[in-house]
């Protein structure tokens, strides 16, 4: 069976977490405390040498790196891949962007501010450069969204799933979602898709697909 190793809470573990529910795809979550360090224990070492999370242990024992990298092995042949070769391209053209101009900005000021609080007043500084730096790209994004529904006009897909990892969380990271209407409306939109889970139930113990 398919083996998600994950941490709780990460919008890059989340990613594929939630490709393989809405496929029906059965896997198995393997939580990783890297709060405790245990990306860096030699048991989980020998399984992925990086020593990150996420990792995606596929049925035949591969193993792939890097969130959308699983999102793109995950939906090959599925609804959730665009059936056009433009649009493909698009798709990855908006999963480079999430992953440049977004995720490297709102996952550190949100890991300052809400999960590790009290180092919030040291890091103030790095927080308020990562959300001038997370404005500049939301901004983009949302008018790239204005009038959408999603983020290709092909219909809901893994270019969709990419960005909502961590745009979904902003406010967590000292963000107001207020300030992106076009982006509130697609996470709405987002989230009412068939087979949705939410973030906050990764690692819960119903969380293999049917």
């Amino acid at each position: 069976m398919t083996k998600l190793y994950a941490c709780l809470g990460s919008g890059n573990c989340f990613k594929p977490w939630l490709a393989m529910h809405q496929l029906g795809h059965p896997f198995e979550v393997v939580l990783i405390d890297v709060l405790k360090g245990e990306q860096k224990s030699p048991e989980y070492l020998a399984i992925n040498p990086l020593g990150v999370v996420p990792h995606l242990q596929t049925d035949t024992g591969q193993g792939i790196g890097e969130s959308n990298a699983m999102l793109w092995y995950l939906a090959e042949g599925s609804y959730l891949m665009p059936a056009t070769r433009e649009a493909r391209a698009e798709a990855l053209q908006w999963m480079y962007f999430e992953q440049s101009k977004l995720e490297p900005f709102i996952s550190p000021a949100r890991f300052f501010t809400t999960i590790l609080p009290d180092q919030r007043e040291a890091r103030a500084a790095d927080i308020k450069t990562w959300q001038a730096s997370a404005d500049i790209g939301l901004s983009r994004l949302d008018a790239h969204l204005e009038n959408r529904e999603f983020m290709l006009d092909t219909g809901y897909s893994i270019a969709d799933i990419a960005t909502f990892g961590y745009v979904h969380v902003l406010e967590e990271a000292g963000l107001r979602m207020a300030d992106y209407s076009a982006i509130a409306h697609w996470v709405n939109s987002v989230a009412q898709t068939k087979g949705f889970r939410p973030l906050a139930e990764l690692g819960q113990a119903e969380s293999k697909a049917a």
